[in-house]
């Protein structure tokens, strides 16, 4: 009864679905385009191989497509004969699929979560088996692959205290959703212990760490890398710190924290990167407003010694970006968005910056905060504090060192999960 109400509502809410895509099409175009594919309208065809027997790999945007690459990357290596199907929910997910694996993947929008588009989405893939990143549940999908005798694994999954209640006052619809999961391999044992209270099976959930340590970082990129922190850096004489993946209302924090540092150092160079490319042009606008010389990315100029900020308004650098800095601060921190992956800016070697909010990554955070690695700031005066403080190189170092140890040290997720996927593939 839970699910056919749901889905009721579902079937209901859609028109206004499609209108909220539109009305962000305004902004970011990409969200007008392919909207067919999410009703499971798309043609099904691929250069290489059938998509039949494929790999089902969902991801929701770009921190999780990013996060998935590796994974994906072993699963071609293992099971060369099957076609890896991957989906996102976002423009900026597609974008990363796009970018980080080309055509070795078939790529296509997720089916909205409606029995129709899930028909006509699975006649057209008839998955092997659906691999889930992190917490994308949906109660019709995990329905119609359960009917279907489709596998359906959740990896690298994470569920905090809040999202927990929040299954548990839906008990109805959310147990025999999570009951229709075949596995669920969590990235710590208090997340696994909420799947269990959920009404999991506790055989169904082991506990693997998460994969965003398993994060390697290529020779050709580091090389790409130290050429453009010599640059921007001036051949290492000034600062380069960035804030990356910023979110509205923290760009404003993040220049007043750059102003108060430039007073007392006036050569330091920031690389601010926001979040999502619908707001690159509002940002670049707000740093110019406020006085500061600046440059964008997408020029395809280099920063000279006059740049005080360097709008990284370009897809798919934000790896290349932090190589090329001292410091890093990780944003969605002083909003309450959750934070971000503050590995990526780990495995790099770099101090790590964050603000307060991080329920997002709250494992990581108190681990990266347990090996000193990571420093949390509360506002514009205590950003421009710790710069200051790590403006010192034996500070950077002692950080940045103790940072890149701790993301070697819990490598081995990805190892277990390809394991525990091996079950299910023939």
């Amino acid at each position: 009864m839970a699910l056919a109400l749901y889905t009721a509502f579902y079937y209901l809410i859609t028109p206004l679905i499609v209108l909220r895509l539109l009305l962000r099409s305004i902004k970011a175009p990409a969200y007008r385009q392919r909207i067919a594919e999410r009703f499971g309208f798309f043609t099904a065809t691929h250069s290489k191989v059938t998509l039949q027997n494929c790999i089902w790999v969902h991801t929701v945007s770009m921190g999780e497509t990013i996060a998935a690459v590796p994974l994906v990357k072993e699963l071609q290596q293992r099971y060369p004969d099957k076609t890896i199907v991957m989906t996102t929910m976002t423009p900026t997910g597609s974008e990363r699929v796009k970018a980080l694996l080309a055509d070795s993947v078939f790529h296509v929008y997720a089916p909205y979560d409606l029995p129709c588009c899930l028909q006509r989405f699975l006649q057209r893939i008839q998955p092997e088996l659906l691999v889930i990143m992190e917490t994308e549940l949906w109660p019709n999908t995990l329905a119609a692959c359960q009917r279907r005798g489709i596998p359906t694994v959740l990896v690298n999954a994470r569920l905090s205290a809040k999202s927990a209640a929040g299954y548990q006052r839906f008990a109805a619809l959310s147990k025999p959703m999570l009951q229709n999961l075949s596995l669920v391999a969590a990235q710590t044992e208090a997340d696994a212990a909420r799947f269990v209270d959920l009404a999991m099976a506790a055989d169904k959930v082991v506990v693997t760490g998460s994969i965003k340590f398993d994060i390697s970082i290529s020779e050709p990129l580091q090389q790409q890398a130290q050429q453009l922190k010599a640059q921007c850096s001036q051949q290492g004489q000034r600062i380069v710190w960035i804030a990356a993946s910023t979110h509205k209302g923290e760009d404003e924090i993040i220049l007043a924290a750059h102003r108060l540092w430039l007073a007392q150092y006036p050569d330091a160079l920031l690389i601010l990167v926001p979040r999502h490319p619908e707001r690159f042009n509002t940002v670049a606008q707000l740093v110019q407003a406020q006085g500061f010389t600046s440059l964008l990315r997408s020029s395809g100029e280099l920063p000279d010694a006059s740049v005080q900020v360097y709008v990284g308004d370009s897809m798919g650098e934000m790896m290349l970006l932090l190589g090329a800095a001292d410091i890093a601060f990780v944003g969605g921190s002083l909003v309450a968005s959750g934070g971000h992956n503050m590995l990526e800016p780990a495995a790099w070697g770099l101090p790590v910056l964050t603000g307060p909010s991080d329920f997002n990554f709250l494992a990581i955070s108190q681990a990266l905060i347990e090996a000193q690695a990571l420093t949390q700031v509360q506002d514009a005066k205590g950003l421009a504090a710790q710069l200051q403080r790590l403006q010192q190189p034996s500070e950077r170092l002692c950080q940045g060192q103790a940072a890149q140890q701790m993301v070697a040290a819990n490598r081995g997720a990805l190892a277990q999960l390809l394991d525990l996927l091996a079950r299910f593939l023939g």
